[in-house]
């Protein structure tokens, strides 16, 4: 009788069938039958040891089993690597990670800025560039000088109330005059040797030339007549007033740019406001003028009423000229100063502001225009050896101020020769 559980052999510690154990007809164990297998390389075969038992189980020969107890790998799991919270058994599924060539970064970084750079400046100067009003055709002068070394600009400041409403006349104490009239009137030479800015009184005694009026084409001839230089302009707008000034001092102009009250306030205001240091107060109700001594911020209304002030002085012409000058001179220095240049903000409002308001002749370019302004900057006597100066008198008739013949050909042929102005004005 047997004692043994049915499918148990009767044969004890061995087991029965092939001696596997319970109910198993085959060669392997069932577990190890099912199981996923993990190909691995064949390891290199060591030599045999000097122990053996004898027993063969018929897996210690057999190169592509493997067990997975000698790693730990548990079967039918593939290698992971990061999710999941596993353990990284394997290696990096992906490719390795380099490292950030920032040479070539800042090459095309620097690259693209100046690419941007460029293609700003072209699209400024071209719309400036179109903003420029070209009315002036100083073609139409007749019997001109020959031109000299360097450059001379007539900068010409009108009391143009164009475009002003009837509130802003009245804020700037210009007042509702029709027309035109030089109010300002300056030769500026740009040269090799020292720019220098002169201002010529507008009650300086001059003699009206022959000329072509402007509009007609009519050849006016020269009656000897005498009169305030201001009032060649009245009587034919710019090309009789650059006529004038070329017969009267034998310098050929080559260029001429002129502004109105609006356009000058704007372009103050624009820019932020301009600093000065008065020396002294005054108070002008015609200009509305009302300054104290020391430093102070000028707005476009208190800059306009601060060049256009002459009753308020005792040699009224001649003072207004030198406070033109100290102005323009600074207002050039607050334009082309960093905090504007370099703020788009204030730059192109101050840009706009001016070339809207300018009117030059047809051959002024943007180059002619910033070489203009950067000489007004250099006259002030901060920046480079400029010099600025009235147009020396020796009297005066009937009211107005006559020139020294004599001073007036020398500063011409310093001019013309580009010499450094030697010439004063006292």
């Amino acid at each position: 009788m047997n004692d043994w559980p049915d499918g148990w052999s009767d044969r004890q510690g061995g087991g029965g069938r092939g001696g596997y154990g319970r109910g198993s007809g085959n060669a392997r164990p069932e577990g190890a039958r099912v199981m996923r297998h993990v190909q691995r390389p064949v390891p290199q075969q060591q030599p045999p040891s000097s122990y053996d038992d004898g027993y063969d189980d018929g897996y210690r020969q057999d190169p592509t089993y493997d067990s997975g107890y000698n790693t730990g790998q548990v079967y039918g799991q593939p290698h992971q690597r990061g999710g999941g919270g596993g353990d990284d058994y394997g290696p990096p599924s992906g490719p390795p990670t380099r490292a950030p060539n920032w040479g070539k970064r800042i090459k095309w970084t620097v690259l693209t800025l100046v690419v941007v750079f460029a293609v700003t400046s072209i699209a400024t100067y071209f719309w400036a560039d179109s903003k420029l009003n070209r009315d002036v055709d100083l073609s139409k002068v007749i019997e001109r000088p020959e031109a000299g070394d360097g450059t001379n600009y007539l900068i010409v400041g009108t009391d143009s109330r164009e475009g002003m409403s009837a509130e802003d006349k009245k804020k700037l104490h210009t007042g509702s005059a029709e027309g035109k009239r030089t109010d300002t009137m300056m030769i500026l030479h740009v040269g090799d040797n020292g720019d220098t800015l002169v201002s010529l009184p507008r009650d300086s005694n001059v003699t009206i030339p022959s000329f072509k009026g402007a509009e007609s084409g009519k050849l006016y001839p020269n009656t000897g007549r005498q009169t305030k230089l201001n009032a060649a302009y009245a009587e034919d707008g710019p090309e009789l007033l650059v006529r004038t000034v070329e017969y009267n001092t034998g310098l050929h102009i080559d260029h001429y740019a002129e502004i109105g009250f609006g356009g000058f306030a704007s372009i103050v205001d624009a820019v932020g406001g301009v600093e000065m240091n008065l020396k002294d107060g005054f108070k002008d109700k015609w200009s509305g003028a009302d300054f104290k001594a020391g430093k102070q911020t000028l707005n476009g209304q208190q800059a306009l009423a601060f060049v256009r002030t002459r009753h308020a002085f005792a040699t009224s012409d001649l003072q207004r000229t030198k406070n033109q000058q100290a102005f323009l001179a600074a207002l050039a220095h607050k334009v082309a100063s960093p905090s504007t240049v370099m703020n788009p903000f204030k730059l192109y409002p101050t840009l706009g502001a001016g070339l809207d308001s300018l009117v030059v002749d047809k051959d002024m370019s943007l180059w002619d225009l910033g070489s203009m302004f950067l000489a007004m900057k250099s006259v002030s006597g901060k920046d480079g050896d400029g010099k600025s100066m009235n147009m020396p008198t020796s009297g005066s008739v009937g009211g107005n101020l006559v020139w020294d013949k004599a001073k007036v050909k020398q500063l011409v042929e310093q001019f013309n020769n580009d010499e450094k102005v030697t010439v004063t004005s006292d």
